[in-house]
């Protein structure tokens, strides 16, 4: 007599459990590229001197890999790649910031993408992909690079808002680094006169940086476009910022500095764009100004000095001075409302910048008392033009 029929045991063969196929789109090659190990400007020029383009690495086999001169971390990378292998670190990071990036909305332009500037492609150094938050297709527009001192004066605050606001007029998208300061105030000159602008940021999009200018990167992200070679996850680290410079002065036809100190950042980004073949400009300050003696220095080197915005169109060349510009007294679209107000709350709200002052210092600006200047900062409050802050009042962005 036949005994009990024992269940079926089943048997799953390790490929039917696997994760699905890895996604070798151009823009995860290029993703994967960004995040191998030890594959620096040096490695990637021996490859390029051996094949047509970076991604051919991703489907030649060890021996071709090792005679091309790849360290044994991205060689495993590539293997682990190749053999669709999860558990590889650099491959579960390249699933990580996809997913990162998806729950986002951020975009990736790589090399090979219709919006990655082929200026920026020919630069040393050049990002092999950009992370992005905004209009992408800004990438091809012509740009100005406005960048300066984050402990700026009130003038050089004004002469940023002012020159961005004119040369987004005149054709230039503003590009900038979103940092305190001039940066600051050249985005939002730019914005406040209804032209888009550029920020290049040392960090994860996911993690803007600094606190205090997370509205203006939310109406940059609305009306422009924000870009980063770090992917999501990635804090704002010293370190990061010389690096993004070169990406500023890489994107753009020159560079203008408008504050700087001897020891500025944005020194290093001016040395960049003249290593890029990029014109360099400058505003000359007051001898007495610390923050004017990075300018001062940069003119006895050879930068153009500038007064007005014509300075830099006519180094630039004339097709910016073709383009067909609005009368004087026509209205700058998307500027802020400034109809019923009088003259003493409009005054106040010309003192105010997008960084906090005191009412201290307010009050030396404007020359109004303290209960007049108070008056003022609330009726602005009321009207949603300026908010208070930490460390005082700004306009409302």
């Amino acid at each position: 007599m036949a005994g009990p029929e024992c269940p079926a045991i089943v048997v799953f063969k390790d490929e039917e459990m696997s994760a699905p196929n890895l996604d070798r789109s151009l823009d995860n090659q290029w993703l994967l590229l960004s995040l191998l190990p030890r594959f620096a400007t040096r490695a990637r020029e021996r490859v390029l001197a051996n094949t047509d383009s970076l991604p051919d690495l991703l489907t030649m086999n060890p021996a071709t890999l090792k005679a091309l001169g790849l360290a044994a971390e991205p060689l495993a990378a590539i293997h682990a790649w190749q053999a669709e292998d999860f558990s590889h670190p650099v491959i579960a990071e390249l699933m990580r910031i996809r997913n990162d990036c998806q729950q986002a909305g951020i975009r990736l332009i790589g090399q090979h993408h219709e919006h990655f500037p082929e200026a920026l492609r020919q630069i040393h150094d050049a990002p092999m992909l950009l992370y992005a938050l905004g209009d992408t297709g800004l990438l091809l527009q012509d740009q100005i690079g406005v960048v300066g001192s984050r402990n700026a004066t009130r003038a050089g605050l004004d002469h940023a808002r002012k020159f961005s606001a004119e040369l987004g007029r005149r054709g230039l998208l503003v590009t900038s680094g979103l940092a305190l300061g001039i940066d600051g105030a050249a985005h939002a000159g730019a914005l406040d006169a209804g032209h888009p602008t550029v920020a290049v940021v040392g960090c994860g999009l996911d993690r803007l940086y600094p606190a205090q200018h997370r509205q203006l990167a939310y109406r940059i992200i609305d009306n422009g476009l924000i870009v980063s070679e770090y992917p999501p996850g990635t804090q704002a680290r010293a370190a990061n910022f010389p690096k993004r410079n070169r990406i500023i002065s890489g994107l753009s036809r020159g560079v203008l500095v408008v504050e700087a100190s001897l020891k500025s950042g944005s020194l290093i980004t001016a040395r960049t764009a003249l290593e890029q073949g990029r014109e360099v400009f400058a505003i000359p300050g007051s001898v007495h100004s610390p923050v004017a003696r990075g300018c001062h220095q940069l003119i006895r080197q050879g930068a153009r000095l500038v007064e007005t915005a014509d300075d830099i169109l006519e180094e630039l060349g004339t097709w910016w001075s073709m383009q067909a510009q609005p009368g004087a007294g026509e209205a700058v679209e998307n500027g802020p409302d400034l109809a019923g107000l009088d003259s003493r709350d409009i005054a106040v709200f010309e003192a105010l910048g997008y960084d906090p002052q005191s009412t201290d210092a307010l009050s030396l600006l404007t020359g109004l008392p303290a209960d007049q200047l108070m008056q003022s900062l609330l009726l602005l409050e009321l009207e949603g033009l300026a908010h208070s802050a930490p460390g005082g009042y700004l306009r409302a962005g």
